[in-house]
């Protein structure tokens, strides 16, 4: 079992001030680069002009990238209140500079994200060294190397998040996926975490495991903004919703303004389970549900987020500043060449929501994606989807207990299979140095 003391020896760096920053958007995109001690502080001023759709990815280019035009993604957010954001990180940071520029407006973060990011980039070496040359141990050097990451580009996304009042602008990092089980050291691993990034406008991820729903509604209870990663199933989500709903009753404070959270629901991994299943089956019926089961079962998520955040419960908390735990779409990448590349974020667009997209899926819909809400204008033909699916005796919430398990397990894989690099490459480093 992981050990808090994962993150114990990491020390907090001092919280970066806002300043002063004007509410309204600026006409024009320029980025001011100022250093501050080793590493540099980005000052990001952005606009929304006209389209473009070339991407920079991480990369060795170091980060200058190219003048950005108005995209989609800006009309996603203006038009119809969903909020782009981008699901990747690596180094040079300063490579989402131009993202940001066309419109995204936000970052989530995973282990396998770092695990692609660290092992396959230049970019962590000299960090690397000076950590396991101090004498840090393989665990210790990995959250140093993921921390720097979180709090550079948390400064990048810190304009947004002031000028939403916190409603965006979030960088997410995940608690350590070992912990999935662990109700209490999960508790302690995110403020921790949280306390070692130490900047507003991060997000501590936390599974929607079933050991872990008591952990969200203490990490909340306690002031912390969550965003609960891998949920998969209806049941499972309107525990998630009751467990932001009773840390916010519980965490005593009079504003809960700055206290918020999103809750990420899983999508293109259904239609992959799914899709398996229904050509087991085989019958016109079922082969006739491929592709549809993710987006219904997102589009009535969609309904019980509106349920559950109306009536007197939660006007309560409206009065005190409370802000909607918003939906954000995840795995939104089309894993079926025969799908439509959009067929994860265009149907699923609605206010007050989150897409986050890798490449494949933001490059796709900057270059050919429709802005229109659709989130619920199918409901009844969501409802019929979902219940066909449980007349071809398919269990949702069995579905959604295999999917959990399995991207834990991933996540798992990949942490500790970084880990193992991270050793590997220390040992040399070692050997190097007698």
């Amino acid at each position: 079992m992981a050990s808090v003391s994962n993150l114990t020896n990491l020390t907090p760096a001092s919280a970066t001030s806002a300043g002063s920053r004007s509410s309204s958007v600026i006409p024009r995109s320029f980025v001011n680069i100022r250093k501050l001690s080793s590493a540099p502080h980005l000052s990001l001023r952005y606009n929304q002009q006209t389209r473009a759709s070339l991407f920079v990815r991480c990369s060795a280019s170091g980060g200058t990238g190219s003048t950005a035009k108005r995209t989609t993604l800006h009309d996603l957010y203006e038009k119809e209140g969903q909020s782009p954001w981008y699901d990747n990180l690596c180094r040079p940071v300063t490579d989402l500079i131009p993202f940001i520029a066309r419109g995204v407006r936000g970052v989530t973060s995973n282990p396998a994200i770092f695990q692609k990011a660290i092992s396959t980039s230049d970019a962590y070496n000299d960090q690397f060294r000076t950590l396991v040359e101090s004498g840090k141990d393989i665990k210790r050097v990995y959250w140093g190397l993921v921390v720097k990451d979180i709090q550079d580009a948390c400064e990048l996304f810190e304009p947004i998040y002031d000028q939403t009042e916190a409603e965006d602008g979030y960088v997410s990092v995940e608690v350590s996926p070992l912990l999935a089980d662990d109700t209490k050291t999960t508790v302690q691993a995110a403020k921790l975490l949280q306390k070692s990034v130490n900047r507003r406008n991060v997000y501590i991820k936390i599974p929607a495991t079933v050991p872990c729903i008591p952990s969200i509604r203490d990490v909340i209870a306690s002031g912390i903004s969550v965003n609960v990663t891998l949920i998969f199933s209806l049941a499972r989500y309107e525990a998630v919703i009751d467990a932001y709903l009773d840390g916010l009753e519980a965490s005593g404070l009079d504003d809960l303004s700055r206290v918020t959270s999103v809750a990420s629901f899983f999508v293109s991994r259904v239609d992959t389970l799914m899709d398996k299943m229904l050509e087991k089956i085989g019958t016109p019926e079922a082969l006739d549900l491929r592709g549809k089961a993710a987006v219904a079962q997102a589009a009535l998520a969609y309904q019980l987020y509106q349920k559950k955040f109306s009536g007197p419960r939660w006007e309560a908390l409206v009065k005190k500043g409370a802000k909607k735990q918003r939906l954000l779409w995840a795995s939104t990448s089309v894993k079926n060449p025969a799908y439509s590349d959009t067929l994860y974020v265009a149907p699923l667009i609605g206010p007050d929501t989150v897409s986050t997209m890798p490449d494949q899926a933001l490059e796709a819909f900057i270059d050919h994606g429709t802005v229109k809400r659709t989130i619920d204008a199918n409901v009844s033909e969501a409802e019929g989807v979902y219940s066909a699916l449980e007349k071809l005796g398919i269990d949702w919430n069995k579905v959604g207990e295999q999917l959990e398990e399995e991207g834990v397990d991933s996540f798992k894989k990949s942490f500790e299979s970084l880990l193992g690099t991270l050793q590997d490459k220390a040992n040399t480093l070692k050997l190097a140095s007698h």
